[in-house]
Formats: structure tokens, sequence, C-alpha cells
């Protein structure tokens, strides 16, 4: 605790104060571009990821970069539903990465033993691993992980392309949407790129859309 007070003190006396007008500008309102969807892992920094500053990425996080579906709203579809409908963000991205807990939980349900909450919470990947158990049994372990975070944020987006904000913002074409998967150990970050039915390594300047390939179209990219 005391290194967070620490940070907190420097944050204030050094850099808030070289960029004082910056932040009094911020608190006149926001208009992120982007809205990224990411893991609550510890290890991912969408802002450090993107190098981007305070205002320019509206972020949502949860134990798998999961997107709820099913009648009744969420903390999510809310999140989602106001940065594409009240902040008319242009683009989402939903971001996944190695080395994912809650994938290998979804691999391995006696991980969440004494975890009732989050086993119910992963039921909103069931189709991620129904994918995996019909498509994937040949893998190593770790290839089904690989297989497993991929399969993941194209099952996402697809439940994120039902929701009734987004659903409207793509036919009016106001939106965009990304699937990325980042590798921790590498730094390097994979697009889903629909028209070669895999994640590619995503290159300056690049933005391939996504969407859902055939069955076991994906390759082991990361």
């Amino acid at each position: 605790m005391q290194k967070l007070i620490k940070g907190l003190h420097q944050f204030q006396s050094e850099y808030f104060q070289r960029r004082k007008d910056f932040f009094e500008q911020l608190a006149h309102g926001q208009k992120p571009e982007t809205l990224f969807i990411t893991c609550s892992d510890s290890r991912i920094n969408p802002n450090l990821l993107t190098q981007t500053a305070p205002g320019e990425l509206f972020i949502l996080r949860n134990a798998g970069n999961l997107v709820p579906e099913g009648p009744g709203a969420s903390g999510e579809e809310a999140t989602i539903e106001y940065a594409v409908s009240a902040l008319e963000v242009r683009n989402i991205i939903l971001c996944g990465h190695s080395h994912c807990g809650a994938m290998k939980a979804l691999l391995n349900p006696g991980d969440t033993e004494g975890l009732p909450a989050v086993r119910g919470w992963l039921q909103h990947a069931a189709k991620t691993r129904r994918i995996i158990e019909e498509n994937y049994g040949h893998l190593s372990p770790q290839e089904r992980l690989i297989a497993t975070t991929e399969e993941n944020v194209l099952v996402q987006l697809e439940q994120l392309r039902a929701l009734p904000s987004v659903a409207a913002a793509i036919r009016e074409r106001r939106v965009r949407i990304h699937g990325w998967v980042y590798k921790i150990e590498s730094g390097e970050v994979f697009a889903y790129d629909p028209e070669e039915g895999q994640f590619l390594p995503l290159l300056a300047g690049a933005a391939p859309g996504a969407s859902r390939p055939p069955p076991g179209a994906l390759v082991d990219t990361i």
C-alpha cells in the first residue's frame, strides 16, 4: 500500500503539475474514439500497450474479456451501450492475451473449485469451450490454451455484435469492430484478419476488422 501512496504523491506533485492544463480540459468531458474491452489481468495495461493518454480510451475490463449475452442488462452491456450510443466511439477493440487465467480455468473446471462466482461467470464463454472440445482435442495443453484465447476473442465478438446498441451502430456504419490478442512475453499484438481467417501480427497502420471464420480456421500464432 505504501508503494501506491508514494506513487500517488509523485503523480500529484510531478506528473499532474506538468500537465495541469491537460487535466483541467479533461474535467469538461470525454470524447474517446475507442472502446477497449480486455481482461482484468494485472499484466495488461491498455494505455501502456497503445501508448494513449487519459481520455483516449474508454476501457471495459473483466475476467476473460467476456461480453455477456442473453436477456437482462449487465454492467458490461451498460458500459458498451454508453460507449457506443452516448460517447459515439468509432472503434471497439476486444483484446485477449496469452497466459490468461480465465481461459485456463475454462479448460480446467477444477481450477474454479470453491469459486462459484468465477465458475458462473465463465459460462459466458461456454461457446468457446464447446468449440475447443469439438475441434482442438488433438492439440497439446499449451496449444489448446492458445487456441482457446483466440477462439474466445471471436466468440465474444459474436456476442458483442449481437448487443442492440452495437448491432445498430454496425448497420449504420458508425463503429468498427476489431479482435486482438496480446502476447505478454514478447509485446506482440495479433489482430484477426477475416480475409486470411487467422490472427496475424498487427503492423503499424493496419486495422483489420473481425468476423467469425469457419470452425478450425485459426492458426497458432501466439
